[in-house]
C-alpha cells in the first residue's frame, strides 16, 4: 500500500497532523496530462506529463512526473500551469487547477484503499471459500 498524507499504515484515514514548518507533503497522483506552462521568465511551452505525485510545500505546490517531450522527471509549479488537459478524458481545465489535482489525488487514494481492502479480504477467505455474496472465490 502506498502511504500518503491521508492514510495511516492500517489503511484508515489519518487524523490531521501538523507538519513541521517548511515540510513538504507528497500525494501520489497517476495520470497523463498535457500542460500549457509558463516558466519563471514568462515563456509559455506545451508539455506532456506522465504524473507521479503532487508535492505540497511552503508557498508552492508542484506537479511531478515524467516530462515526455524533454525526458526525465520534472516538477511543474501548479500556479504556473495555464491549462491542463487530461489525457484520458480530454477534459481541459484553465481555472481551479490545484483543486482539480487535489480532488483527483484523493479519488485515487480512495480507489486504492478499496482495491487493497478487497484484495486483503480475498486473501483471508482463501481459495475455494465463499465470499461475502456467497460466491466461491479462487485466489490465483
Amino acid at each position: 500500500m502506498r502511504h500518503n498524507a491521508f492514510s495511516d499504515p492500517k489503511g484508515r484515514p489519518a487524523r490531521p497532523v501538523e507538519s513541521p514548518p517548511g515540510a513538504w507533503r507528497t500525494l501520489p497522483l497517476d495520470g497523463r496530462f498535457d500542460l500549457v506552462y509558463e516558466d519563471a521568465t514568462g515563456t509559455w511551452s506545451n508539455r506532456s506529463l506522465s504524473a507521479r505525485e503532487l508535492k505540497l510545500g511552503p508557498g508552492r505546490t508542484l506537479l511531478g512526473g515524467i516530462d515526455m517531450r524533454h525526458g526525465g522527471y520534472r516538477g511543474f509549479r501548479v500556479d504556473r500551469i495555464r491549462r491542463l488537459t487530461d489525457g484520458a478524458t480530454g477534459e481541459r481545465v484553465e481555472t481551479g487547477i490545484l483543486d482539480r489535482l487535489l480532488g483527483r489525488a484523493e479519488a485515487q487514494r480512495r480507489a486504492d484503499a478499496v482495491r487493497i481492502r478487497r484484495q486483503t479480504e480475498a486473501r483471508r477467505r482463501g481459495p475455494g471459500r465463499p465470499g461475502v455474496d456467497g460466491a466461491t472465490t479462487l485466489t490465483v
